[in-house]
């Protein structure tokens, strides 16, 4: 992990970054915001920037939004202002963290902010093959296409590959395809130059001139534009960037690897994806498998999980109670382990000393397996007799007379409710992209304003924002 310390901090920054250090970060320091930006914009890159707050946290906020450098701020002072640190939390600091530095204290905010995960937790044999195959490939400087659904681990994976590659002690940047929009893509990977477009201040160093010497995860590539994908194209076999506005070409030295959730032959017929595209990115496939194919896995992640947000919130460590892990691992778990993360977070916050399956699933276990509602709905159609069953007793009742649509809809919202609005978390349970999620709202709104009692000039909850770069 990268971080970046702003400010002096009255001597304390050194003590700071030797702890960071001891926690196996590398660390950059400098003394104004002027010379923080400079080193963001020449492609340094930070995981976590810490910058002391006497030296106006919300104007260097401001700034790296405008020209969307997206790195996590960590407010720091000593015998600070408390005015000050609550502005900069406001502007958008994730922590606020008071000096002379804790080092247990340093630890968590690392942790919780920029948090590196390079391990895979695993009993599964379908795994152990999985990690064998990586184990083999990552010395090499093969281009590597993760694929499998959303919450699977796929990034987990890829940063298994960079930390067990001969370019482990470079960066691993990673970019998001589906998180920025088309407009702004290019300029975030292949950097732009002064004057390039309305609001390029300063020439800005983007994620292939940053991964130089290192490896680069295009994460989501299937989302990307084919527009972009030529450029890509030509920028992955020869090695060569054009930064956007720039008349010189730029030469890197990067390890490609890809992600995407969905079936790229698919893609590649209907249009979507370049096929030579795919097959420079396909030199080896790694397909991981759904947490549900993977039961043995599932109670190890859970107490993991359990253990990491036990430590988190200072709280004992808790166990599952026998009734809670046979049904985690009949639970379908749509959003895999990224799912199973979140629901076990809830489930240590809401729990006493054991885990019930309560707190796992609800009062109504709702979110019970997917099979056991199958077997449910098989049970009532052999009554052939709906009538008869009208009181609710079949989970498959609340569907009859519904259109798809309705369905859709309804459970794209019960999703958003059940993350408390993460679009997010709940695209990545409904296994679909943070665009298609946005599209969706963006179509629903006015309907679902109507259904749950909204005025007209009432906004939706969950209306999606402007899309920002990420």
């Amino acid at each position: 992990m990268r971080v970046l310390i702003i400010g002096s901090l009255q001597g304390h920054a050194t003590i700071a970054a030797h702890i960071a250090i001891k926690k196996g970060a590398k660390v950059t320091q400098v003394l104004t915001l002027d010379e923080g930006l400079n080193a963001l914009r020449a492609g340094k890159g930070a995981d976590l920037v810490l910058v002391d707050v006497l030296l106006n946290v919300p104007h260097f906020i401001r700034a790296i939004e405008s020209e969307r450098i997206c790195t996590p701020v960590v407010a720091c002072g000593v015998n600070a202002n408390p005015k000050l640190a609550g502005e900069a939390i406001e502007a958008g600091a994730k922590e606020y963290l008071p000096l002379p530095p804790d080092p247990e204290l340093i630890a968590a905010v690392i942790s919780a902010v920029a948090e590196v995960k390079s391990a895979f937790i695993f009993n599964d044999p379908s795994m152990k093959s999985l990690l064998a195959l990586a184990d083999k490939i990552a010395p090499s400087e093969a281009s590597v296409f993760l694929t499998g659904e959303s919450g699977t681990g796929k990034e987990v994976m890829a940063k298994y590959i960079h930390l067990h590659s001969k370019r482990a002690e470079k960066a691993f940047v990673t970019i998001n395809c589906a998180a920025i929009p088309e407009n702004l893509l290019e300029s975030e990977l292949f950097g732009h130059e002064k004057g390039a477009f309305t609001g390029a201040i300063a020439r800005r160093i983007g994620k292939f001139e940053e991964a130089s010497g290192g490896t680069l995860l295009l994460d989501e590539i299937s989302e990307m534009h084919p527009r972009l994908q030529a450029k890509l194209l030509r920028a992955i076999q020869e090695r060569v960037i054009d930064r956007v506005g720039g008349v010189q070409p730029v030469s890197v030295d990067i390890r490609i690897l890809a992600t995407s959730n969905r079936d790229m032959l698919d893609a590649i017929n209907k249009g979507e994806f370049r096929e030579d595209l795919y097959f420079r990115l396909n030199v080896v496939n790694l397909h991981i498998p759904q947490l549900k194919a993977r039961q043995l896995d599932i109670i190890p992640l859970a107490e993991h999980f359990i253990a990491k947000y036990c430590g988190q919130n200072h709280l004992p460590l808790k166990k599952m109670s026998e009734r809670s892990q046979d049904l985690m691992t009949k639970h379908s778990w749509r959003g895999n382990v990224r799912e199973l993360e979140n629901v076990m977070h809830r489930a240590v916050l809401l729990s006493q000393d054991i885990i019930e399956p309560e707190d796992i699933f609800g009062p109504n276990l709702e979110n019970l397996d997917a099979a056991e509602f199958a077997n449910g709905a098989a049970n009532a159609n052999s009554s052939n007799d709906i009538n008869n069953n009208a009181s609710g007793d079949s989970g498959s009742q609340i569907y009859i007379g519904r259109t798809v649509a309705d369905m859709e809809r309804d459970l794209i919202i019960g999703t958003l409710d059940h993350c408390l609005g993460n679009r997010t978390h709940a695209a990545t349970i409904l296994g679909i992209s943070i665009r298609t999620l946005r599209n969706k709202l963006k179509e629903y709104n006015e309907s679902i304003n109507e259904s749950r009692g909204f005025s007209s000039n009432q906004q939706l909850q969950h209306k999606v924002p402007e899309q920002q770069a990420v």
